[in-house]
């Protein structure tokens, strides 16, 4: 793969909307203040029954949507809760980068996420169980996830291409990747990297729950503290509703003038366990941090900022940990951005790559919730209070159930 110090990558827009805040500035604030949105989640098709007392699955929800007066009416109307999640998302992104000046066939789009609207298709088809003649004819595109990419390709003109990625919990970060190769190689001139919104249904979080990974029974009744990545005490990871997306763009001499980056991409890498269960390697771990290095040009000591994976597994956040440690990383300010966020799946990967950026922009680093005995204390944890550190060159990793390992290095723009 060709070193990116021979062809400069650059993030030049963003745009996330979670449940702690719909926009950049809103998500900033509310990461450095370490506000969340943890409660026993409300939409429809999240528990067995309404009111929740049938089941009581934890998690953070998006409270109301601030729909851009740009968008289509006529689209929003029939695109689903994570469509309609990803159009706003990029609204702003889309914005931010100015990609309006970039002819649409060299605009490039990837969305991270597979099976990524499981709660709309089990409401649908509950709702037509009994009269299935008459289900509404879009649900023939509506019922794949690359009707994302449709919606998005008709509002936004994009012309280049348009595809999903699915790396389960590593999604997010896998689409970066690709959109980076596909700049890299000239495909197009700028890529969008989508990490779309995971639609949970009642059936996915029972069946989280029942393999132990999502939380929590120990703080059922206590659902601010149930979210503990990195902590003793945790006891699986809590869902948050969440999508992120990345700009990349070719810097160097015929860059635009117009942007300014937020980050230089300097390396990264994916590599794959051999294993199709959720439990992590570190070896896999270690590899692809060795890699994504030395791609970037950078020893461990360079690193001054980890935004690890972080979910609140007991045994992914340990595992993770131990290869943080064999990189010779242990130095690195750690937080955990998803004790604010919750662990938003397929976008996990965007949402955290986003959150680093702003920091690396605000020269500060949000604090880590609930981290109140953490698994490994000789770590450089950033704890209960934000901490004022301009980072110089930032590890984003990632980690999917079925084997997969992503890793990021971002490095300060100037």
């Amino acid at each position: 793969m060709q070193n990116c110090n021979q062809a400069e990558l650059l993030v030049t827009g963003l745009g996330v909307t979670s449940a702690i805040g719909q926009g950049k500035t809103a998500f900033a604030a509310a990461l450095m203040e370490g506000r969340h949105a943890f409660a026993v989640m409300q939409r429809p098709g999240r528990q067995y029954g309404m009111p929740p007392e049938h089941s009581a699955f934890l998690g953070a929800e998006i409270a109301a949507l601030d729909y851009p007066a740009a968008l289509s009416k006529s689209l929003l109307r029939t695109a689903s809760l994570s469509a309609q999640v990803a159009m706003i998302t990029l609204y702003e992104a889309w914005e931010d980068a100015k990609l309006h000046s970039i002819a649409p066939e060299r605009i490039g789009l990837v969305v991270g996420g597979s099976n990524f609207q499981q709660r709309e298709l089990t409401q649908r088809h509950q709702e037509y169980q009994d009269r299935p003649c008459f289900l509404r004819p879009t649900y023939g595109m509506t019922f794949m996830d690359s009707d994302v990419c449709g919606l998005c390709t008709e509002q936004f003109g994009i012309q280049g291409f348009a595809y999903t990625v699915g790396g389960a919990s590593a999604s997010g970060q896998l689409a970066i990747l690709q959109a980076i190769q596909a700049v890299q190689s000239g495909q197009v001139d700028a890529c969008i990297a989508l990490g779309a919104l995971m639609d949970l249904s009642y059936w996915e979080c029972q069946g989280l729950r029942s393999m132990g990974a999502m939380g929590s029974d120990r703080y059922a009744n206590d659902p601010a503290k149930a979210c503990r990545p990195f902590d003793r005490h945790t006891d699986g990871f809590i869902y948050g509703e969440a999508c992120g997306i990345i700009v990349i763009e070719r810097g160097g001499p015929n860059a635009r003038t117009e942007v300014t980056p937020y980050a230089r991409l300097s390396g990264w890498a994916i590599g794959m366990d051999g294993n199709r269960n959720a439990n992590p390697s570190c070896q896999g771990e270690v590899r692809v941090i060795q890699q994504a290095l030395h791609q970037a040009g950078l020893t461990p000591r360079s690193i001054d900022y980890i935004n690890p994976h972080g979910s609140g597994s007991s045994i992914g956040d340990a595992t993770e940990l131990n290869a943080i440690q064999a990189c010779g990383l242990a130095h690195a300010y750690i937080n955990t951005s998803k004790s604010i966020t919750g662990h938003s799946l397929s976008a996990a990967g965007t949402v955290e790559a986003i959150a680093t950026l702003l920091q690396m922009q605000a020269s500060r680093l949000h604090p880590s919730r609930n981290l109140d005995d953490p698994i490994a204390a000789s770590c450089n944890w950033v704890r209960e209070q934000a901490v004022a550190h301009r980072i110089k060159n930032a590890l984003s990793l990632s980690i999917g159930f079925g084997g997969i390992n992503t890793a990021l290095c971002l490095q300060h723009p100037t």
